[in-house]
């Protein structure tokens, strides 16, 4: 009886935990633990996903002096992407880009890109 009753005890928050979980996946979160992020929304809420990973897209612009690469979207919202190497190739491409959003502590948003995929050619 005493078995029964700690099963019980420890089953239902475990099936609690599972089900808050399941519904937390399916309303945003992918199995890899990246969440599908406009720009605009790293734009205007960027510290709610600073140090998460996201993923985002736009197209691949560039500044020389001094040397930097970004995405932007139509309405020129940005978020600057490292390492350069990953996107140099890909200048004035559409992109969807994955990785890892900080904010700056002066609101620079900046990507460490863990993946790319050119959407358009």
């Amino acid at each position: 009886m005493r078995l029964a009753r700690l099963s019980h005890r420890v089953l239902l928050p475990l099936a609690v935990a599972l089900l808050v979980g399941g519904t937390l996946a399916v309303g945003g979160c992918g199995g890899d633990g990246k969440r599908e992020v406009p720009l605009y929304v790293l734009a205007s809420e960027g510290s709610a996903y600073d140090g998460q990973r996201v993923v985002t897209q736009g197209v691949v612009r560039r500044f020389d002096d001094p040397l930097h690469y970004w995405i932007e979207d139509q309405d020129l919202n940005r978020v600057e992407l490292f390492p350069h190497e990953a996107v140099a190739d890909h200048l004035g491409q559409q992109v969807r880009v994955s990785g890892t959003f900080r904010l700056g502590e002066s609101g620079g948003r900046r990507m460490t890109v863990a993946g790319l995929t050119v959407l358009d050619d």
